[in-house]
């Protein structure tokens, strides 16, 4: 995140419930609901943070539907993120881009004044550790991004969630022989490149430049491709491995019941 957006960061954070891209089903703490008209489709998540969380932020302090709303100017609507509980359930949430932005073919995602939105999601891991009630390390944790032929939605989000165990168990392995070179790995039956960061955060490293840089057909194609940052420890310090790939998408390595830190849900 850059500096100017950090120091006028606005945050606010409330429990909410799943929405529905149907219609109906959007609850919100104190009794509150947002309906989105029957022919939202593949527009509901756009809906719902521009029409109702941020207008409901910036009215009266209430984040809702959403979990969270951050605005890099209270004035404007036209910046900062939301949080929102995904519609499914579970242990899942959605960061999701305040501005227009259709996915991860969005030509802003490589705009050097475009925030770091997967160093913003990493941020958000925490409502994992309220929805199973217990923390969840890092090393179950994993950001998602889809590729666009396998999204739901025409406005970018991440996937913030738990990893499948069966993943966690091939990641563990795979681990040490990860470097800052991406390089093929399979995963969850899948063939990925994998690249290896260190720290205890993303906000010095951001997953799409690291992957536009791969080479220069995922630049000009960055449509084609899904990227999942995944927590983990290294036997010298934490960081996180990154999967980048035009096969399965990264959604899929995730697990919404956190079943591997007991979720049970």
């Amino acid at each position: 995140m850059n500096a100017k957006l950090r120091t006028i960061l606005l945050t606010v954070a409330a429990s909410a419930a799943a929405f529905s891209a149907a219609g109906v089903g959007i609850h919100a703490p104190g009794g509150k609901s947002a309906d989105l008209p029957p022919d939202a489709g593949r527009d509901a998540l756009r809906q719902i943070v521009q029409n109702q969380c941020v207008v409901d932020w910036s009215q009266n302090h209430d984040p809702a539907p959403c979990e969270r709303v951050f605005l890099a100017d209270s004035k404007t609507d036209n910046s900062g993120y939301a949080v929102l509980a995904d519609r499914k359930g579970g242990a899942h949430y959605l960061l999701i881009p305040v501005q227009t932005m259709r996915g991860i073919d969005s030509a802003e995602l490589l705009d050097p004044d475009t925030p770091n939105y997967f160093a913003e999601a990493w941020h958000a891991r925490d409502l994992l550790s309220k929805f199973v009630g217990h923390n969840v390390p890092r090393t179950a944790i994993a950001l998602a991004v889809n590729k666009a032929q396998s999204r739901s939605q025409d406005q970018f989000h991440i996937h913030i969630e738990c990893l499948r165990q069966d993943v966690v168990d091939s990641l563990r392995t795979l681990a040490e022989r990860v470097t800052d070179v991406w390089s093929p790995v399979s995963i969850g039956g899948s063939t990925y490149e994998a690249l290896r960061i260190t720290g205890e955060d993303l906000d010095g490293a951001n997953p799409f430049e690291l992957l536009a840089n791969q080479k220069p057909e995922a630049r000009h194609h960055l449509g084609d491709y899904t990227l999942v940052a995944a927590g983990m420890q290294f036997k010298t310090s934490p960081g996180f491995i990154v999967l980048s790939g035009t096969g399965q998408t990264g959604e899929l390595l995730l697990d919404s019941s956190c079943a591997v830190a007991g979720g049970g849900g």
